[in-house]
């Protein structure tokens, strides 16, 4: 399975941003899937998660801003209020018997 991210881009602070992640097999079963980001100097992180029965978590930071969302074989970030803290390259991350990632998407907010 590869994946493909995209949909970011530069936005100013309280902007919203949706990414994408487009798997080449048209349906797959996942076990989890997520969304990650890393900054530079800084580990990556968790910022979306949801399993194959459909229950989501987010980090503190982003709780009630980002959304994670499936339709077939894309899974979405809805990324509302962003936050110059929120630049960072976005990586999406699909859990099916292996592990598959995404090449990253850029996602800079201005303030």
């Amino acid at each position: 399975v590869q994946l493909q991210a995209s949909g970011g881009g530069l936005v100013q602070a309280g902007g919203s941003l949706r990414l994408s992640c487009v798997a080449s097999r048209r349906t797959f079963n996942f076990r989890a899937m997520g969304w990650y980001r890393q900054s530079p100097g800084k580990e990556r992180e968790l910022v979306a998660s949801m399993c194959a029965g459909g229950s989501t978590n987010y980090p503190d930071s982003v709780k009630g801003r980002f959304t994670i969302s499936r339709d077939k074989n894309t899974m979405y970030l809805q990324m509302n209020s962003l936050k110059p803290e929120d630049t960072a390259v976005y990586y999406c991350r699909v859990d099916s018997g292996a592990t598959y990632w995404g090449r990253g998407t850029q996602v800079t907010v201005s303030s």
